[in-house]
């Protein structure tokens, strides 16, 4: 395969605010965003095979061999590391939208403000219809704060955001300090609401309907708001470094930033494993509901060592974008897909669909991800041959620019 191009600069921009076609986007940010929807797969595959409140336990304990180095081995390099890379590609797009925008002398705020409330509509269907474990309402919110730092120098932008990323860790520490100081009786009260609220998500996604499903759903909608403390900062802090690099320059054309990415590679990545194993081998298991200062303490090293091992993810796959050219249409369609694994995961697992709920082993569950991945790029590459967007990318864009783009690729350009 030829070498991919690392993209057009995020300065050259069209000269009118419209949809992006095929030839103006920035080839590696979509190789990037396929790397991360494979990533974000392997770790949902447990969430959508169970119970949601079990998917981030660390290293399980009743799984056992090949099926409790497969845990580990998503715990250790995967959790956390890819969620990251996503949020941080959701940054450095909102960098290109910027400098487009400024390009075409076109007002940027109304335009981005129907882009966000276009997100929280599909985000709201997805996590009330689909799947509780949904990322696209946190986007949508965190990414009006990230409109409020747009006037920022650009060079503070990474700095920023790893401090308000680090803002995240220290509210899980602070939640672990404010739970060790609660009465026994309330700590043990915590462990018998977490399983109850497991052996709840046993009951309605194994054995219940699609309305009771959706009921549950919306239960732990509200729930989850109350973890925005935690991960609005970490998301928030990645959009902010991913604008910083894109705004850099240094996605659209990294060969000018040899020294960054190597210290990326050879320097970030190695720490940030580094501390992750300290929290794992700190507290490899997390019991459901045991959130006191030691719990957390771990937590937040993981944490921490997600953003440099993310940092270094980015680095190798910018590195070897060449050979990972096949990863840029599946990218392209990222929001379609990241809704598709949803729709399908969700009717293989449920009740309402086939029913495997709280069965597939933890290893076979990562067999099926890949295959199921290895499907949408096959679709992606098909897709894109037709059309110039997924479907969801297409609808997505509809509510952003008010008008409908043009679908099929001899309808238009790119």
């Amino acid at each position: 395969m030829k070498d991919l191009p690392a993209g057009c600069p995020v300065n050259s921009a069209s000269s009118s605010l419209q949809p992006v076609a095929s030839g103006d986007r920035i080839a590696v940010l979509d190789i990037l965003r396929g790397a991360a929807l494979l990533g974000i797969l392997l770790m949902n595959m447990e969430a959508f095979s169970g119970p949601l409140d079990l998917a981030f336990t660390g290293i399980d304990v009743r799984w056992q061999g090949i099926d409790y180095w497969a845990d580990a081995f998503v715990y250790v390099f995967v959790q956390g590391k890819f969620f990251t890379l996503f949020s941080l590609l959701f940054g450095a797009g909102f960098a290109v939208m910027v400098q487009r925008a400024e390009t075409a002398g076109r007002e940027f705020t109304p335009f981005y403000l129907r882009r966000s409330a276009g997100l929280m509509l599909i985000g709201l269907c997805h996590a009330l219809l689909v799947w509780s474990g949904d990322i696209l309402v946190l986007y949508a919110l965190a990414s009006l704060p990230l409109l409020a730092c747009r006037e920022a120098p650009r060079s503070w932008l990474p700095w920023m955001g790893v401090i308000v990323y680090l803002g995240g860790a220290a509210m899980m520490l602070l939640l672990g300090a404010m739970v060790s100081l609660a009465t026994p009786q309330d700590a043990q009260q915590m462990l018998v609401d977490a399983q109850q609220s497991i052996a709840r998500e046993r009951m309605v996604y194994g054995h219940g309907n699609w309305i009771q499903a959706c009921i549950q759903r919306l239960h732990e909608f509200g729930s989850s708001m109350g973890a925005l403390l935690i991960t609005g900062p970490a998301v928030l802090g990645m959009f902010l470094i991913g604008s910083g690099l894109a705004g850099s320059g240094a996605l659209a054309a990294p060969e000018r930033h040899p020294r960054l990415f190597a210290a990326l590679r050879w320097v970030a990545l190695p720490l940030g494993l580094l501390v992750t194993v300290l929290g794992v081998a700190w507290k490899p298991y997390l019991a459901p509901g045991a959130y006191d200062l030691g719990v957390t303490s771990a937590m937040a090293l993981v944490m921490i060592g997600a953003l440099p091992m993310c940092l270094g993810y980015l680095a190798w796959i910018v590195q070897w974008r060449a050979r990972l050219g096949w990863l840029a249409p599946v990218g392209r369609m990222a929001l379609t897909h990241y809704l598709g694994q949803s729709l399908l995961c969700t009717w293989v697992f449920y009740h309402h669909g086939l029913g495997y709920f709280d069965v597939m082993p933890r290893s076979v569950q990562l067999l099926f991800a890949v295959l199921l991945f290895a499907a949408q790029v096959a679709l992606s590459h098909a897709w894109l041959r037709r059309f110039r967007f997924g479907p969801m990318e297409w609808l997505w864009r509809a509510m952003t620019y008010r008008q409908w783009p043009p679908m099929r690729r001899e309808a238009g350009r790119g």
